[in-house]
């Protein structure tokens, strides 16, 4: 006879993240997260009180993928680090994209990242208005990276984006500045989509370096 499975909260939201990986956020259900672990749905409820809550606790499990700055560590290492850190967690999981800041209390996981990164700014300089400024830039250029990158027809390197080229292939006389662009990036057979995520977060970077030195 099979041992029932030990049951616990954080256990409970990895199964949920594990469903919500192969079947996106809606796919999160008492019914559904407790049959990917193998118990009765009401067993789930002596340790998740309902739906909701278990909606907040899988944002907080999101966000503590998420690494936070050391308040002490260089700015610009540390954001470039937070931002890499959080493009791989919603490539992986792009079920968060739309929730983990959605949830209408935020979580101790989210409120204790946010401080860190604030803590680092405020620490290297910048003032509250220049810190904040740069937190939203970053977190939108990020979502919004992370949100293309999951929702591509391919997947970034190994020649896709060539190959993905090559199949669209637009007329040179209807699109000249595209195909142009096209063949100058696809010519030396190594362009990938991925690495723009670094050139962007430097340009974004060169600006708030820029804003910093000025106000000093």
């Amino acid at each position: 006879m099979n041992a029932r499975p030990v049951l616990s909260k954080e256990r409970i939201v990895e199964a949920a993240a594990l469903v919500a990986d192969r079947g996106g956020i809606a796919a999160v259900s008492m019914r559904s997260v407790a049959a990917e672990i193998g118990v009765e749905a009401m067993s789930l409820y002596h340790h998740v009180a309902n739906k909701n809550a278990l909606l907040d606790s899988l944002a907080d499990w999101a966000f503590e993928q998420i690494s936070a700055p050391e308040i002490d560590a260089p700015w610009r290492l540390a954001m470039v680090s937070r931002a890499r850190s959080a493009r791989s967690v919603l490539v992986q999981h792009p079920w968060a994209l739309g929730m983990i800041e959605a949830r209408p209390r935020p979580g101790t996981p989210l409120l204790r990242n946010f401080d860190r990164v604030f803590g680092c700014l405020l620490n290297s300089g910048f003032s509250a208005a220049l810190a904040t400024h740069m937190f939203s830039a970053l977190d939108a250029y990020v979502y919004g990276f992370a949100l293309t990158e999951s929702s591509l027809p391919f997947t970034p390197g190994d020649g896709a984006e060539k190959s993905f080229a090559e199949d669209v292939a637009p007329s040179p006389d209807d699109y000249p500045h595209l195909v142009r662009t096209l063949g100058e990036l696809m010519s030396s057979g190594t362009y990938s989509f991925a690495d723009e995520f670094d050139v962007g977060l430097d340009l974004i970077l060169d600006g708030f370096q820029q804003r910093l030195t000025q106000a000093s």
